[in-house]
């Protein structure tokens, strides 16, 4: 049984992903505790700050769609159901502590890549995560 009653799990979709669904399927996958998986699409005009000057949103639509069907596949890994599978356009943290205010998330759980130095600083999620959650956070060391 877990002192969680909802769980929240942020998928990159990358292969390292996998390690995250383990570690999820081993400490809540027998119990009560509903689970909901998201990953969180940053729209292309922030990664690219408007300086590409074509319409994107047919490539975004088809990106979205991709992240669709892989978060799926990993969110049956973990018996959730499409309605708690979730694919956000946004900031991944930000959307994250969003979704964990309206759905009475107790734990979110992402990867950690164990950055150092300057790519700690400046580009870790899980980092933004943890230091902006109003819940307990679980970051997942992803190994090599």
């Amino acid at each position: 049984m877990s002192s969680y009653n909802h769980i929240l799990v942020g998928l990159d979709l990358s292969t390292e992903s996998q390690q995250v669904i383990d570690r999820v399927k081993f400490l809540f996958v027998d119990t009560d505790t509903k689970i909901s998986v998201c990953h969180i699409l940053e729209p292309l005009a922030f990664t690219y700050g408007g300086d590409i000057p074509v319409d994107l949103s047919d490539v975004q639509a088809q990106l979205k769609e991709q992240a669709v069907e892989r978060l799926a596949s990993y969110g049956a890994q973990l018996n959730v159901k499409s309605d708690d599978q979730h694919v956000i356009l946004g900031h991944p943290a930000q959307e994250m502590h969003a979704m964990a205010s309206s759905e009475n998330i107790g734990l979110i759980v992402v990867g950690s890549h164990g950055r150092h130095g300057l790519s700690l600083i400046f580009g870790s999620t899980s980092n933004s995560v943890l230091h902006g959650a109003s819940c307990d956070v679980l970051a997942v060391r992803i190994t090599e």
